[in-house]
């Protein structure tokens, strides 16, 4: 992306005084040595191939942030390539890997993270990178969610966190209006939501409320802001051999709920990944609990005014809210590649380490600010006063102090996992089973998974 740059100094001589004509030609001749300089030079930039999964909203501010990167050095140009979704893009790293054709960096998404770390023949660890090139990586750089879901039993973070989220309520302000509700007050607890959504269906609303990614949201991240396992061994973080517990009574209440509330549309489940999103900024869906980072996205499209609220909670369970964990993705860096790539790549981790730069992509994106400098720099610029609301991802994420349950999770495989989880979901939310044989079933078939990603790993 961009035009390579001149790599050395300009070569030049100075002009002869015999007489205007020598002078002309030792003219012309300067301007053929610079030429020939400035061919090879932009010939030697180093290029970086960069794999990511970003489209849309999203995609352009990535394209901004690597042009930035481009145009003010010369020594290095990352390309970027979209590879289509997080499942696509890692798909085509292992394919590449296998042949030999691997980009230096391929974001993966956060649910990867225990796979990648599998693979250490063909990862490059971050920390390794940027100690070797002596750039400065400290975990504790990071904001404590995004640090403490990806670093390994040393502290030490193998990739690199580049866009990190959660999901946040937004609402329609103008539906709340119209349904006679104070559209400056979000829904706090699941029985108020419930209670909203009602009253939003019976003014007019197509549906009361949707999520995308219906795992991430209803399950993973319920469990956390409830303070309730996933999975024994912290959510996987203390070892491969942990086992899913995430059927217990309150998950199995909530998805009751869920599917009890899908018969009137209080709740319409709108599908897997991100086919709800488009229903909350075209009006159909009045309440979305979605990631924090479409905010950008949404603020584009959407023709009304949206509010921001955190995720609801049950109130009868002891401790919530707790706190809520991330989504996203990180950087790897893959083996294989060149030493100068590899100099190129740690160049541009500095970069995005770079407070102003995170700062700027936190406020363009609705990504968390990843670096706590950014944080700072972005309260004390006063944009959480002046956009309301852009604050609640990280208040949300630091209710409370993480616990085992509430830190994150690393389960090898849980891309799969996650889609079973859907599997059964989809099951009880269509009335073909109970919430609690979905659930059964759902951590049943999620642990033998466990158990091959763990055989195969050993």
């Amino acid at each position: 992306m961009g035009l390579t740059m001149d790599l050395q100094p300009r070569a030049g001589g100075r002009p002869a005084k015999r007489n205007l004509l020598s002078t002309r030609f030792a003219g012309v001749a300067i301007a053929m040595v610079l030429a020939i300089a400035g061919h090879k030079s932009a010939e030697a930039a180093v290029t970086i191939e960069f794999w990511h999964a970003m489209n849309g909203e999203l995609g352009r501010a990535l394209d901004g942030l690597i042009a930035n990167f481009n145009r003010e050095q010369s020594a290095y140009r990352i390309t970027a390539v979209y590879k289509g979704s997080y499942n696509e893009t890692v798909t085509a790293a292992i394919f590449a890997v296998r042949t030999n054709s691997q980009p230096a960096i391929v974001q993966v998404s956060e649910i990867g993270t225990a796979t990648m770390m599998a693979a250490k023949g063909a990862i490059y660890p971050v920390f390794e990178l940027m100690a070797r090139e002596g750039i400065p990586f400290d975990s504790r750089a990071f904001l404590p969610a995004i640090s403490g879901y990806y670093a390994d039993p040393a502290g030490n973070l193998p990739s690199f966190p580049l866009n990190a989220s959660t999901p946040i309520m937004y609402y329609n302000k103008a539906l709340f209006r119209t349904a006679g509700l104070d559209d400056d007050k979000a829904p706090k607890t699941w029985p108020e939501l419930e209670a909203t959504a009602r009253r939003l269906r019976q003014s007019g609303a197509a549906c009361g409320f949707t999520t995308h990614w219906p795992s991430w949201v209803n399950v993973e991240n319920f469990s956390a802001f409830h303070n309730l396992p996933i999975a024994t061994r912290a959510n996987g973080l203390e070892g491969l051999d942990a086992e899913l517990t995430f059927d217990n009574q309150i998950m199995i209440r909530h998805v009751g709920a869920l599917a009890e509330w899908q018969k009137s549309r209080l709740f319409d489940y709108s599908g897997r990944e991100t086919q709800a999103q488009a229903r909350f900024p075209s009006g159909q869906c009045a309440i979305f609990l979605g990631s924090s980072a479409l905010r950008a996205g949404i603020l584009a499209s959407a023709r009304f005014p949206v509010g921001y609220g955190m995720l609801p909670y049950w109130p009868d369970v002891a401790g919530a809210p707790q706190n809520s964990i991330i989504g996203g993705a990180t950087l790897w860096v893959l083996r294989g590649r060149s030493d100068e790539e590899y100099k190129g790549t740690a160049q541009f981790f500095g970069y995005l380490m770079r407070p102003q730069v995170q700062a700027a992509w936190h406020q363009n994106t609705g990504y968390l600010p990843a670096t706590q400098a950014a944080y700072a720099q972005t309260r004390a610029q006063g944009y959480y006063d002046r956009n309301p609301g852009t604050a609640i991802a990280i208040e949300q994420m630091s209710l409370k102090p993480p616990t085992e349950n509430s830190r994150g999770l690393r389960l090898g495989s849980f891309g799969l996992i996650r889609d079973l989880i859907e599997d059964e979901l989809e099951a009880a939310f269509a009335g073909r089973k109970g919430a609690r044989e979905a659930l059964s079933s759902a951590v049943r078939r999620g642990n033998e998974l466990l158990r091959q990603f763990e055989r195969a790993t050993r």
